[in-house]
């Protein structure tokens, strides 16, 4: 049966680089994103030889197992071709290209994936990233190091552990196979589109239900709008629905569309380009890099220095807060000991030193001085302010309430 919805693809430079190294095809069984790496022209060439070797799967399949074959066995010898490239065209070395793409058979949604370009599924309102990222951040997610909040700006977001390229003859491509319905809508994107648009804007454009070329449109547009630092390319299906079918004419777009071929740099620096953050590079610079096990092994090490960094951060804020809120508290402390106020015990009138408060089982007062007056000799009127106590501003202005006091209060404890 042939596959019964509507799609659409778009690709875009973006607003720094210089060209588009992308490259996106929808037809009528296969869709696919390409993320083409490797400088100004080595890129282009990776993902236009990728939907080159892949457009020729786009036809029906009787079986969904003879499709993922078909798809793992594409992708994988694509390698081979990128490889002769390289060989063929010294200054192309160092090319590479993510790989996503779908065939769907029947009910079904046959995948195959390679690298950080990413494939999406809004089902039921809700937006469900169905390919995993192969990058050294998503490894640091994996085992817990990070959040995927922090995934989303680690400066090393952009390091791939797999790619489709020229330095591996035999990659290891992601292949499953996954029931589809109507009303499901399938979101191919390259990382110009994951990397600055969200999933849940995502989420909300695709909630419009507009037609797949106006979703595409809208999406394109808050990439742009966010910056576009990167190429940014899309290719969105429909599963039944609606808007109008296949026409019978695929879309090809980004660099495999162009008719006269990708054109090759005369020359590429020297200078290691993927080490650079995307956003940092010059705009003709690979947007990936792939490393090789020595890098890899030092950025497993900063990232340990990263952390342990993280940590030693997060106890002197801790240290430095405690010491705080104990050095504020020493000083309210040390202020009340400057203050005095005139009060009882339980049978005579006392000179406080501090204030009369306390919190909880802490007192901010203690006896300076037991003045022996009896409570009995001291007049109604004292007694009723000296049990609510009688604040003073100093020692000697505590001492001269009990001066006044004692001269209230008869020698003999007589009458009062």
């Amino acid at each position: 049966m042939v596959f019964q919805g509507s799609s659409a693809a778009i690709s875009h430079t973006g607003r720094v680089r210089s060209n588009n190294q992308d490259s996106g095809y929808s037809g009528s069984n296969l869709f696919v994103v390409a993320d083409g790496m490797g400088g100004h022209a080595g890129g282009d060439v990776a993902s236009a030889i990728a939907i080159d070797r892949l457009q020729h799967l786009d036809h029906h399949y009787d079986t969904t197992a003879e499709a993922e074959v078909a798809l793992r066995t594409t992708i994988t010898s694509t390698a081979q071709d990128l490889i002769e490239a390289a060989q063929e065209r010294p200054q192309l070395a160092g090319l590479g290209t993510t790989v996503s793409g779908i065939i769907m058979v029947d009910e079904y949604a046959v995948i195959g994936h390679i690298g950080d370009s990413r494939i999406y599924l809004f089902r039921d309102g809700a937006l469900t990233q169905i390919t995993t990222d192969h990058t050294f951040v998503q490894r640091l997610v994996e085992t817990g190091r990070i959040t995927p909040e922090e995934a989303r700006y680690h400066p090393r977001r952009s390091v791939l552990m797999r790619v489709l390229g020229d330095m591996d003859a035999n990659p290891e491509v992601d292949t499953f196979i996954m029931p589809t319905r109507p009303g499901d809508r399938w979101l191919l994107c390259s990382d110009g589109l994951s990397g600055v648009v969200d999933e849940s804007h995502v989420a909300k454009v695709f909630g419009r239900h507009m037609p797949p070329a106006r979703t595409a449109d809208a999406l394109l547009k808050q990439a742009l709008d966010g910056g576009a630092p990167d190429n940014v390319t899309l290719v969105i299906v429909d599963v039944g629905g609606q808007h109008p079918l296949y026409t019978g004419t695929p879309t090809i777009v980004g660099s495999a569309s162009n008719p006269n071929g990708v054109g090759i740099a005369a020359s590429r620096s020297l200078l290691p380009t993927g080490w650079l953050h995307p956003q940092r590079a010059a705009a003709n610079e690979p947007s990936h890099f792939e490393p090789d096990t020595e890098y890899l092994e030092e950025l497993i090490e900063e990232d340990k220095r990263r952390a342990r960094r993280r940590r030693i951060v997060g106890f002197t804020a801790i240290v430095l807060l405690i010491a705080a809120i104990f050095g504020a508290g020493w000083a309210f402390y040390d202020w009340t000991q400057t203050r005095y106020y005139v009060g009882t015990d339980d049978d005579s009138v006392v000179i406080y030193q501090g204030i009369h408060q306390s919190i909880g089982p802490i007192s901010f007062s203690t006896v300076y001085e037991d003045t022996e007056i009896p409570l009995v000799d001291v007049p109604n009127a004292w007694l009723l302010q000296a049990q609510d106590t009688i604040p003073a501003a100093s020692l000697e202005q505590a001492q001269q309430i009990v001066a006044n006091l004692r001269a209230l209060v008869p020698d003999d404890g007589g009458d009062k």
